[in-house]
């Protein structure tokens, strides 16, 4: 039986039309490991003639420096649009944010002791003389009064003006005045929302000259300092790993083992699927759902995983908050400007607030280091470049850090509203009832985490 070719332009073939295949991050994370290798070569083939190349990578970072303000702004005000909406969710919610500040501001201070402790820029100190990094100008007009400096002329040039403190600042004022109006500032948000999803494409597409920028930041630092620079890269990889390592079995097993009783070795191996999924995709948005799933199935209830992971996912970021602050010192060392410890707490406290709401996003983290830097030591900035080389090494630490977090902080949450069935958890544990990928999304669908929250929501108000 032949079958009739439909004409063109029916529905048909308009239905049958092949959609246009995405490009996988794949290739850039490839594309910056040539580049990063070439660098190296070129460097220790050309010596002290590749410095000037770290002008590629100083064009890199302005590119990045640009987008600071943007992305500031719009995840200040929507993540203060989120903890509303998470306080508004009674105890749980209350719990889940603190925990998240108190977590994520150790974190970053961990990070500050360990970047103390190592130095790892230390051995690029004598290439900081010779290096070709630009040094961007004072900003006129600065009266040298912190608190009239941080107030913009008006509330756009905020935005627009280059300090980084100033859109802090602006963010701040909207977003909580968007959390006054109520509902009413709902479509606000929204608008918001919108104009993020822009920064963040933007941001993407910047991203992909990233091996451009990687190739010639370590191209100019090895060609200036030699194996000296490799080394004092591979170690600040090597000990960022570690120290991750050790804020998970430590610090993260610790407090599982003395709120819950549970091993944080039974919940690594139970999420052993999705610690490869992050591995192979650099971020930890991959496996949300999946998250969300599991730790029902563990036994934490719907209501408390459905507040505390999506929530956890913008707030609860260990990973990242450990590496904002290594990186911070390591370029102050690297550049023989090492900050002092006034600066560095200033830069605490500025990170615990600018850290929050970018979490998975390609290159969000490299905005926010450049703007801790720009808003402390903008002579810093240009350093930035060093980081560019190495940054997607650490990708895969900082995402399964923050997968580890949100996965403890589910459980120590949960057990600290009585929602958690231990039976159902050592079942799961022992292999007794294990995961069955086949009915995850329609088990765990999102419409039914809505129906849950809203219902405890209902719940907490009645009583």
């Amino acid at each position: 039986m032949s079958t009739a070719t439909p004409p063109k332009g029916s529905g048909a073939n308009v239905a049958e039309k092949p959609k246009r295949k995405k490009i996988s991050t794949h290739w850039l994370y490839i594309a910056v490991i040539v580049a990063v290798v070439a660098g190296v070569a070129v460097g220790l083939i050309f010596g002290k003639s590749a410095a000037g190349l770290s002008v590629i990578g100083t064009a890199f970072v302005s590119l990045i420096k640009m987008m600071i303000a943007p992305i500031i702004f719009c995840t200040i005000v929507l993540g203060i649009g989120s903890v509303r909406k998470a306080s508004q969710v009674g105890k749980v919610g209350g719990m889940a944010l603190l925990y998240f500040v108190v977590m994520s501001t150790f974190a970053l201070g961990l990070g500050l002791l360990v970047g103390n402790l190592v130095h790892p820029g230390d051995s690029l100190q004598a290439a900081a003389s010779t290096a070709t990094y630009t040094v961007p100008a004072a900003t006129e007009g600065g009266s040298g009064n912190f608190i009239i400096d941080i107030i913009p002329t008006s509330l756009l040039a905020g935005l627009t003006g280059g300090n980084v403190l100033q859109a802090l600042f602006v963010a701040l004022l909207v977003g909580f005045a968007v959390q006054a109006l109520g509902s009413k500032g709902e479509p606000i948000l929204g608008a918001i929302t919108v104009i993020q999803r822009l920064v963040f494409k933007i941001l993407a597409g910047i991203m992909w000259l990233a091996p451009i920028g990687a190739f010639g930041a370590i191209a100019g630092v090895v060609g200036s300092a030699g194996w000296a620079a490799i080394g004092a890269l591979s170690l600040f990889v090597a000990v960022f790993y570690a120290t991750c390592l050790a804020f998970i079995v430590v610090i993260l097993g610790g407090l599982l083992k003395v709120t819950t009783g549970q091993s944080i070795f039974s919940l690594l191996k139970y999420l052993r699927q999705e610690y490869l999924l992050i591995v192979a995709t650099s971020s930890s948005e991959t496996a949300l759902p999946r998250l969300i799933a599991k730790m029902e199935h563990l036994g934490v209830s719907k209501p408390v995983v459905g507040i505390v992971v999506p929530t956890g996912y913008s707030f609860n970021l260990d990973g990242t908050a450990i590496y904002l602050t290594m990186a911070s010192l390591f370029i102050g060392n690297a550049l023989g400007q090492p900050l002092s410890w006034s600066e560095q707490l200033s830069l605490l406290i500025f990170m615990i607030i600018a850290s929050k709401g970018a979490a998975g996003v390609t290159g969000a983290g490299l905005a926010t280091l450049g703007g801790g830097l720009a808003s402390h030591r903008p002579d810093l900035v240009p350093g930035v470049g060093l980081i560019v080389a190495v940054d997607r090494f650490m990708s895969e630490a900082r995402a399964l850090t923050n997968f580890s977090g949100n996965a403890v902080a589910t459980m120590v949450i949960g057990h600290w509203v009585k929602e958690v069935d231990y039976d159902q958890t050592k079942r799961v544990f022992t292999g007794e009832d294990p995961f069955d990928d086949t009915d995850m999304l329609d088990e765990h669908s999102a419409a039914e985490h809505r129906e849950d929250v809203n219902s405890y929501k209902t719940k907490e108000l009645t009583h």
